[in-house]
Order: C-alpha cells, then structure tokens, then sequence
C-alpha cells in the first residue's frame, strides 16, 4: 500500500486538536474536507482511526497506535520539506513549543515579542503546560522545562538564571501563627501546596541540610495545579506556599509576602530551551535557537 502523507498529516493535526473544526482551522480548510481526508484514510487502513461525536473527537485504540507511531516522522517529514523548501530565504512554518507554566522569565513576554518581530514568517504556538511528554511524539518542536527534568538525550539550552524554591507566608500569617525556623516545622502548619491532579499525591517540598538533601509532607489545607491561585491564596494568609522565588518576586517586592528559610533552600540549575538532535534541523526552529543564545 502506498501511503498517503498528506493523509497522515492531516490525522495526526486532528489527534492533537481532537476537533475537526479545529484541525481545520489549523490548516485553513473546511471542517468537510478534513472529515473527508480522515475517512478516506480510515477506507484505506481498513480500520476506524477517530470516534466522532458531536463535540469531540477521541482516537480509537488503533487511533492511538498510529498517532504514537506516525506523529514523530510526520515532524521529521515536515520539518525536511521547509527545510528544502527554502533554503535561502527567510525561516518560515508554525513553531510550537511546549513550556513550563512557572517558566517565568522566559513568558514575561520580550524573548517572544522580538522573535516574532524579527520573523514574520515564523508563526508561534506556544503551549503553556506541566505535563510530562514526548516533545517529538506530540509534534512540538522544542520545549522550555528545569534542566534536571528534562531528558539527557536532548539538546538544551539555558534560558534562565539559576532557581531555587522557597517557602513564602504574608506578613499577617507570620504575625498570626509565627515563623518557622526549620523546615520540618512545616509539616505542622497550614499549607497551600501544588499536585498533578486529584489522585495524585501533593508534591513533597525540597529542602537541603548540611550539604544533605530531604523532602517534608506538609499539611496541605489546599492543593491546587494553577500557582497564580497558590500565591493568591498565600497574600490572602491562607498559609504557608512554596515555589520558585522568580515567581514570587512581585508580591515579595510588594511587601505582600515574606521569603521563609532560605538557609534551606539551595539554588539548582534553571530552565532551558530543549529540543532534539537533528541533522536537518528545521530553519525557524534554528532561528529561535540563535535568537534565545543572544
């Protein structure tokens, strides 16, 4: 059977949307068309590949199989063609990326402002996000998370300073309830921590002594997955939150909070942009990357 590519494009555009609507309107086609596109495909392989209902589109189990299989050499492929589409003229092609919700200094907003007034033919599509996944498998191009996370078989790139995380409380908290001195005092305090998910355990908070690393299981009055809402809650003196200092430097500068037990508290290297190795590397993927070093 000779493959369809253009087929296998447009299926692997709508397993990530999980919309036909908006697979098309990544695309610039009508929903029709793509509806077509994906059954004609399903004809071929002889097997259904989406589930359709009225509001989404799910991937069956063979769905999922292709996608998996499909979505990394549909990059590859794609990132080629604009390469040997181009080869003089300026970068072009969407630019996806993948980055971390707490990557503060990368998002405040200038490194992507000037890339994108330096490139209009570059189109960014920024996924702000703290799951873990397969950049490649999910068709991004490049991902911005803490270097200890990411995978050794990537290629990164410092986008930050060095990080450290630290517990912050209000003023009014600390003159309501006291300061802690030590880090396992913590365990007996309200909390506002951060987790995954509801069936997921909270994230136990890092701390270091004498050159030795432990972790503490605080008394989490309130979890949540959003640290806009942990900080908020923190000034509003709901308790004691933790996180990356960059992402408390405005309410700390404010007076509205007060960094806790920094002797504790080691710094650990920062974000940084990574992204596969590839011999053929896409021209707006190595733009941004020149554009970043700068």
């Amino acid at each position: 059977m000779n493959p369809d590519l253009n087929a296998l494009s447009v299926f692997v555009i709508v397993a990530e949307a999980r919309s036909f609507r908006a697979a098309a309107d990544r695309m610039g086609v009508t929903r029709s068309a793509v509806s077509q596109t994906i059954r004609k495909l399903e004809a071929a392989l002889g097997i259904a590949l989406v589930a359709r209902t009225t509001r989404s589109v799910t991937l069956t189990e063979a769905g999922e199989d292709l996608y998996r299989r499909a979505a990394p050499a549909v990059a590859e492929i794609t990132a080629a063609m604009e390469h040997a589409g181009v080869p003089s003229g300026p970068p072009r092609g969407r630019l996806r990326l993948a980055v971390s919700s707490i990557a503060e200094s990368f998002l405040t907003g200038p490194l992507l402002a000037t890339f994108a007034e330096a490139h209009r033919h570059v189109k960014l599509h920024v996924t702000v996000t703290d799951e873990d996944f397969d950049i490649v498998a999910e068709g991004y191009d490049a991902g911005v998370r803490l270097g200890e996370v990411i995978a050794q078989d990537m290629i990164a790139v410092p986008v930050s300073a060095e990080q450290r995380q630290l517990p912050f409380a209000s003023p009014d908290y600390l003159r309501a309830w006291g300061t802690p001195v030590h880090p396992r005092e913590l365990s007996g305090r309200r909390c506002i921590g951060w987790r995954a998910g509801v069936d997921v355990a909270p994230y136990r908070w890092e701390f270091e002594e004498g050159g030795k690393a432990f972790s503490v299981a605080v008394d989490d009055a309130i979890t949540t997955t959003d640290m806009a809402l942990m900080i908020r809650l923190a000034i509003a003196g709901a308790g004691i939150t933790f996180g990356l200092e960059e992402s408390f430097r405005v309410p700390v500068a404010r007076g509205e909070l007060v960094p806790l037990l920094e002797e504790f508290c080691p710094r650990f290297p920062g974000f940084y942009l990574y992204y596969p190795s590839r011999r053929d590397m896409a021209p707006k993927l190595r733009a941004f990357i020149d554009h970043v070093k700068r």
